[in-house]
């Protein structure tokens, strides 16, 4: 007589139902009706990016991979304002796998990708090319799970902001309401006793006020708040292996500066 599955082991027990879990996921698995596998994304402009929390890695980019068919994607971003020395970052690809209302989960990350940037203002257009490493991410767990891969950056120098460096003006200014001063009344023109305590802000002033102003709107002349700035994902594809090719797990272009990698990607690092 054959026997039953309740007859086995607990622990056998156990690995055959994820046996079967897996397999009914790859009967699941969607099959590949394009070249290019895409996760849509929006906004295409370079954005600025402070800093968060204890300089956690944040996002700048996200998009829904739930039903990921390749193992390895390709997305494009756009930079601004990476100076070297002041604005330097660091770029990675993550993937969370998300459950209930509020909670993720890193699962996968990419190296760093450090932007040192050049040592005057320059924009910057960059490709990065990732296997992402996601076990079963078409159906990982109990076929419930939705993933996304997330453009990540954090600050590695800075940021150094401007100082003001504003053009002021200096003059007379008087209450639209109040009648203008005449030659020899509360402001004398010409040079002279009256016109000397005018300047210092002596008494004979009346309605009138001498002192230095900003030239301009302040806020046209606000100085640069030293963050760089990056775009969104341009696009996310996932892409086959004969369509992508790569060495090593992850791959990066930019153009925009100097760059360079560092360390390897760890799912623990804090992300905000």
């Amino acid at each position: 007589m054959a026997s039953k599955i309740n007859a086995l082991p607990p622990s056998l027990t156990g690995e055959l139902n994820d046996l079967k879990k897996r397999l009914a996921s790859l009967e699941r698995r969607p099959e590949p009706v394009a070249r290019f596998d895409r996760y849509p994304t929006s906004e295409w402009a370079a954005r600025g990016r402070g800093k968060v929390t204890n300089n956690a890695w944040s996002s700048c980019g996200i998009a829904n991979v739930t039903g990921l068919v390749y193992d390895r994607l390709e997305c494009k971003f756009y930079t601004d304002w990476f100076i070297k020395g002041r604005s330097e970052g660091e770029l990675r690809l993550a993937a969370f796998r998300h459950y209930g209302n509020t909670s993720k989960v890193c699962v996968s990350a990419s190296s760093a990708f450090r932007i040192h940037g050049n040592a005057t203002r320059s924009t910057g257009t960059g490709v990065m090319r990732w296997k992402h490493g996601i076990p079963f991410g078409w159906d990982y767990q109990n076929g419930e799970a939705t993933y996304t891969v997330e453009l990540q950056h954090r600050y590695l120098k800075g940021p150094t902001a401007d100082k003001p460096d504003r053009v002021k003006l200096f003059g007379y200014s008087i209450p639209e309401g109040k009648a203008v001063p005449t030659k020899g009344g509360g402001l004398a023109v010409d040079p002279g006793s009256e016109y000397q305590t005018a300047v210092l802000g002596g008494s004979n002033m009346g309605n009138v006020s001498a002192g230095w102003t900003l030239v301009g709107d302040p806020y046209d002349l606000d100085p640069w708040d030293g963050s760089y700035a990056v775009s969104n994902m341009h696009y996310c594809v996932g892409l086959p292996a004969d369509r992508l090719e790569m060495t090593g797990d992850v791959w990066a272009w930019f153009n925009g500066g100097e760059s360079s990698w560092g360390a390897a990607g760890n799912p623990a690092d804090p992300t905000y």
